[in-house]
């Protein structure tokens, strides 16, 4: 099995922590060059050198918020003109904040809309001469299982999640024929900071201890366990590779079975 990164670039999204971080390291140790990107330079320097280097690759970062889509599209143009072509694109950003659907202000919807699908059709026209030119394209999004069913409570995100599920599929079979892919990552929960706050969250608001919380969590889970950021890393980084070269247009969950569909 061809899982050899060498001589490929990866940008990945959201990479100073979790499922990002889990998947530059991830992409790194195959022999990648990776870039990260996110909003904190700080946090952004201090990861770049806990990277694996394979080969002496010398990593790198940019520093965007991906709550200003024009400022990630220019940070990621100069980065290119300056160094080159990236072949990998591992979109991954935080999720909107819960709520039920009818109680989200139109304002909530057009947010995370820049936030998530703006954001990746951006970064998809700007490597995408790259890739071409390369002979190589890999986009892997991280969204959610409620592209398969929607979760209560969470209505912002179940719409835009769904829209960019639609949107990768719809690139999926546009960039086929160049030999690029384009396949989705669904995690379950997942140990990030984003669980444990909303482990916080559920138990403020119903009364139950957190470690109720967990339980009842869990419990819905086939495994009766939360993912490791590295498990679901383990999925995005084999869609990047040569040995994902005919998986095209899919969604995988990585959810220890929870998810109540094919």
């Amino acid at each position: 099995m061809n899982l050899d990164l060498n001589g490929k670039t990866a940008l990945v999204g959201g990479s100073t922590q979790g499922i990002g971080w889990a998947s530059a390291c991830e992409l790194a140790s195959m022999g990648a060059r990776v870039v990260l990107i996110a909003r904190n330079e700080e946090k952004l320097r201090a990861r770049v050198s806990e990277l694996p280097q394979v080969s002496g690759v010398s990593h790198d970062y940019i520093v965007a918020d991906y709550t200003e889509p024009q400022v990630v599209a220019k940070n990621v143009q100069s980065w290119l003109e300056a160094n080159g072509p990236i072949q990998i694109l591992i979109n991954n950003t935080g999720g909107p904040a819960a709520g039920p659907a009818h109680l989200a202000d139109a304002q909530d919807y057009v947010a995370a809309f820049n936030l998530h699908l703006v954001n990746n059709q951006n970064l998809v026209q700007l490597l995408l001469p790259g890739m071409k030119e390369s002979g190589y394209g890999r986009v892997v999004n991280v969204i959610s299982t409620s592209v398969k069913i929607p979760l209560n409570g969470l209505g912002v995100s179940n719409t835009i999640r769904g829209a960019v599920a639609n949107w990768s599929k719809t690139l999926a079979n546009e960039l086929g024929a160049f030999g690029i892919t384009v396949n989705n990552v669904l995690p379950g929960a997942t140990e990030t900071e984003r669980l444990t706050s909303i482990i916080s969250n559920k138990s403020a608001k119903t009364g139950k201890s957190e470690a109720e919380v967990v339980a009842a969590m869990t419990g819905e889970v086939p495994m009766k366990r939360f993912a490791k950021p590295g498990e679901v890393a383990n999925a995005v980084a084999f869609l990047a590779s040569p040995a994902a070269s005919y998986i095209n247009g899919i969604n995988i969950p990585v959810d220890g079975g929870r998810t109540g569909s094919l």
